[in-house]
């Protein structure tokens, strides 16, 4: 019998999918929130970055999350949501349309590489005490702008992002555009998405959901805890 045999619905009888990463990650949370719609029991491992973490090296490129599940390593957040949807179909969170699904990926495309990346240029002074430069501020600016543009086509709000069903594409796009909007507000000095109404009645759907509640609880402990080591970090500096 092999190992796909052995899984039922949200049963899993002696494999266990492990998520590797870390919970502040808006990347990690999405897979993590994909995990939790489906009902898939999972195990979640602390993988940081750098060399103090040599599981890192089960990812090609030294980037979380990665995945393990039936003896294989899946990296990349889309790759890994996509293997999920393929492997634990019971609970669906792509349209069976081929052209529906495609209208998910663009979604999720569009947000990844033309918001989301873009507003990453900022992340340094938002988040982590450093500074961008003017030049940097207008071309995000521009970027940002153009991205937009293509999410506000693309986007239906009706009542989900894609449409009348719960996708991948909200548990991806709900992780990213608050820390585009917090980051374009502190460093821009505007918040981007303001004028984006559906979003924040979209939003609080989600943070209904017991899934996005958990994931945005252990986000917000999971920031405590590495505002707490950097602060442990910095005390010892001062005292070398």
């Amino acid at each position: 019998m092999g190992a796909r045999a052995l899984r039922t619905g949200s049963r899993q009888v002696g494999i266990v999918i492990r998520l590797c990463g870390f919970p502040v990650s808006n990347y990690y949370n999405k897979v993590k929130l994909v995990l939790l719609e489906k009902g898939l029991a999972f195990e979640e491992e602390f993988v940081g970055l750098g060399r103090a973490f040599p599981r890192l090296d089960a990812s090609p490129a030294r980037k979380i999350p990665f995945l393990e599940d039936a003896g294989t390593t899946i990296v990349e957040s889309q790759p890994i949501v996509e293997y999920l949807e393929d492997a634990y179909p019971q609970v669906p969170l792509m349209p069976a349309d081929p052209i529906a699904r495609a209208r998910c990926r663009e979604l999720i495309t569009i947000v990844e590489l033309y918001l989301e990346w873009p507003a990453r240029r900022l992340y340094p002074q938002a988040f982590f005490g450093g500074a961008v430069s003017e030049e940097t501020r207008a071309d995000v600016a521009r970027e940002l702008a153009r991205g937009l543009a293509a999410f506000t086509r693309l986007a239906q709000f009706s009542p989900y992002v894609g449409g009348e069903q719960l996708t991948v594409a909200d548990c991806a796009i709900a992780m990213h555009l608050p820390l585009i909007a917090l980051a374009t507000e502190r460093v821009l000095g505007t918040n981007v998405l303001a004028e984006l109404e559906p979003l924040k009645p979209w939003l609080e759907r989600l943070a209904a959901r017991p899934s996005f509640e958990r994931v945005a609880a252990e986000r917000t402990a999971g920031e405590a805890a590495m505002a707490a080591r950097r602060a442990a970090r910095e005390r010892q500096a001062k005292e070398n």
